[in-house]
């Protein structure tokens, strides 16, 4: 068995990381720990010196981490991780349904809005000791697959193939191709001459060569915070909007959606998890409803898996 060295970092050294980041300073995370400031500030300067970097910027602010400081933590919070599942999986070892324990799972709006709730109700039924907790993120910047990157989800729904590359150590899946329409206030006689309305997370690498060869389409005279407000926007006479087919479940009479023909744009869905936990019964047992939700699931597309 190998032997631990004065160089590793334990457990609940990673712990004190991982709560100095998420509170924002030293004294905060010996709150949330139970620990004296001092204790928390030994064990910083320990990782530190374990490390050979600096973890932490110190101010009369608080502590916020520096680029070092950002990639243990991101570790840290997945090492962490992995040391929970590998207590549940352990304990349930020999039983039939042994997938057990929370599952962090992150969502852009549209997803988590029609495509989970069904999923999770099966997910319940089938794996009561699973307890999911859903955190519904932005997909702008690094979006979901962010959030799996950083340990702060095991899972994410997420837009596969846009202009952010996946991050390292993450493995994503294809659900499904959903075709972008157009959508404009019923009856309109000529919803393209009408004024857009679009939003940040809209309009990714995947739409961008197809947006910018229709010379119809002006400049966006409204952006709104989100789909939802894109079309309740749409939907009382302030323009037409360009939206993904998860964005349009639901949508109310007051709006007519349009076809944009056989060249529209897609927007691919999957799910993003890390190379560790893609064999975790719990992430398994997620991606098995996702998947029978979605029949038409496209498998492994990138990553180290």
């Amino acid at each position: 068995m190998a032997r631990t060295t004065d160089s590793d970092l334990a457990p609940h050294e990673l712990r004190v990381l991982v709560a100095v980041a998420d509170t924002g300073g030293f004294s905060a995370a010996a709150g949330t720990l139970g620990l004296t400031q001092s204790a928390v500030s030994h064990s910083v300067r320990g990782s530190e010196r374990k490390i050979g970097a600096v973890l932490f910027e110190r101010g009369r602010t608080g502590a916020r981490p520096t680029p070092a400081g950002e990639k243990a933590v991101a570790h840290a919070r997945r090492v962490l991780r992995l040391l929970d599942v590998l207590t549940a999986e352990a304990r349930g070892a020999g039983r039939p349904d042994a997938a057990e324990g929370p599952l962090r799972i992150a969502a852009f709006r549209s997803a988590a809005l029609h495509l989970l709730p069904p999923v999770l109700r099966r997910l319940r039924a089938r794996h009561p000791r699973i307890e999911p907790r859903v955190r519904i993120v932005r997909e702008v910047g690094r979006g979901t697959a962010g959030e799996v990157a950083d340990g702060r989800a095991d899972i994410a729904l997420a837009t596969l193939g846009g202009s952010v590359p996946l991050p390292p150590g993450l493995v994503a899946g294809g659900l499904l191709e959903e075709p972008y329409a157009l959508v404009h206030a019923t009856g309109h006689a000529a919803p393209r001459s009408l004024p857009l309305v679009d939003w940040a997370e809209n309009c990714g690498s995947y739409t961008r060569e197809w947006w910018a060869a229709q010379d119809w389409i002006p400049k966006a005279t409204v952006e709104a915070e989100d789909d939802g407000a894109v079309l309740s926007l749409v939907s009382g006479g302030h323009g037409m909007a360009i939206m993904p087919a998860l964005s349009l479940v639901g949508a109310p009479d007051s709006v007519e959606i349009s076809d944009l023909g056989p060249a529209r744009p897609t927007r691919r869905v999957g799910y993003v998890t890390t190379s560790e936990l893609a064999g975790s019964a719990v992430v398994r047992a997620l991606v098995r409803e996702l998947r029978a939700a979605v029949p038409q699931g496209e498998g492994l597309v990138s990553g180290e898996a």
